[in-house]
């Protein structure tokens, strides 16, 4: 069994690290390069970088901001947002970064998955499901363009898809649990951590150590990720890898 991870997430617009709850009103958290480089030091496994910022001047940002952060940082990192070709994340790479999120464009073409992992390796490809419960399907549906638009497909069949076509890692954000620091959302990520063989990331809804631990263990997740809680220093690293580990948690 592979150790499990914890992964701060820096969702960054402007150049900025922003935070909300259930994807909206959004607020400064800091500078992305300062943060990733205190997370390495506290101990995180590894670091995600979202780039919300939609305009060609975020991206140019962003580009910089993962060659600021490459050279501040010794632990892995993913960056994900407005990926839309296998240039793309052929530039993002070249920048520094180690893997790459897909996330509107892949469900929109799912060959970039394929595409991205014949050219940079499945390790290199996370693909990124932003979830929430359908009540009419009893199941969960994909949204897209940062959770603002339903897709129509259902996120079990789409994380399975994704690895058939070569996703090393699927990161599954829970959006009914996003920001509310409620705990993760175990169903939907046991069901889908049940689905595939390829490590899950949890992301949406981490409050207190104790939902790790949950999420670890009922949620049979790889990894847990999150964003407030460690932001705004409500819960460290260090701390909580002592917490897990004392549990009986195999942490990194």
């Amino acid at each position: 069994m592979l150790a499990k991870r914890i992964i701060p997430c820096l969702d960054v617009k402007d150049g900025r690290v922003v935070k909300g709850v259930n994807f909206v009103n959004l607020r400064d958290a800091g500078d992305p390069v300062e943060l990733a480089a205190l997370y390495d030091r506290e101990g995180a496994d590894e670091i995600v970088f979202l780039d919300i910022s939609a305009s060609v001047e975020g991206r140019a940002t962003m580009e910089a901001v993962v060659r600021q952060t490459a050279g501040e940082i010794s632990i892995p990192f993913t960056v994900g947002g407005g990926i839309s070709h296998v240039d793309d994340m052929k530039r993002i790479l070249r920048a520094g970064a180690d893997k790459i999120g897909v996330n509107t464009a892949a469900v929109r073409n799912p060959q970039l998955i394929a595409e991205g992992a014949r050219s940079f390796g499945s390790q290199c490809i996370v693909v990124a499901i932003d979830a929430k419960y359908n009540e009419a399907w009893g199941e969960w549906e994909v949204y897209t363009h940062g959770g603002r638009t339903p897709s129509g497909i259902r996120a079990l069949a789409w994380a399975k898809e994704a690895e058939q076509l070569g996703a090393g890692e699927i990161l599954l954000t829970s959006m009914n649990a996003d920001g509310t620091k409620d705990g993760f959302d175990l169903p939907l990520t046991a069901a889908v951590s049940d689905a595939v063989g390829i490590p899950v990331i949890a992301s949406g809804g981490a409050g207190k150590q104790e939902h790790f631990y949950d999420v670890f263990t009922v949620g049979k997740a790889d990894a847990g990720l999150a964003a407030t809680i460690f932001h705004y220093k409500e819960i460290g690293i260090p701390k909580l890898k002592r917490d897990l580990k004392r549990r009986g948690v195999e942490i990194r």
